[in-house]
């Protein structure tokens, strides 16, 4: 089964409330899908499971498809060691190192002052609400 995501935007439609989908469960209306995959090239009878996510920053659709992945690997018979490190986010047996990204310790310097900015606003304002976006945003670039 293939996982795909796409995000709620303008673009194709597709009518949940329509009675040959009810058998997903869910009787939202209509939804304008815009993503990367055409979903008119598979049938009906092929997803099996649709899922509404709401994130910081719009709406997903993830759709599970019933399609058979063909892969054709050759084998190169060729063998590594892999080495993963606080330091080095992995060392080869061929001696090369990438460096741990570090996503995290980069940005909490910045979510710390949006977390102060947020507690000093009052509960049920405007500027509150776009902090608290914001805020969510950030927390979501650096989970990606």
């Amino acid at each position: 089964m293939v996982l795909s995501s796409t995000k709620l935007r303008v673009g194709n439609f597709l009518n949940v409330a329509d009675t040959s989908l009810s058998r997903f469960g869910f009787g939202a209306g209509i939804f304008k899908l815009w993503g990367t995959r055409d979903l008119h090239f598979y049938q009906l009878k092929q997803i099996k499971r649709v899922r509404v996510v709401r994130r910081a920053d719009g709406y997903y659709t993830q759709f599970c498809i019933d399609q058979e992945r063909l892969e054709k690997k050759e084998p190169t018979f060729k063998t590594i060691g892999l080495d993963v490190g606080l330091t080095h986010f992995y060392t080869d047996t061929d001696g090369q190192t990438v460096e741990n990204p570090r996503h995290l310790r980069k940005s909490e310097k910045s979510q710390q002052r949006l977390s102060r900015r947020l507690s000093k606003t009052q509960k049920g304002s405007n500027n509150r609400a776009k902090l608290r976006n914001k805020l969510a945003r950030k927390h979501l670039k650096v989970s990606r």
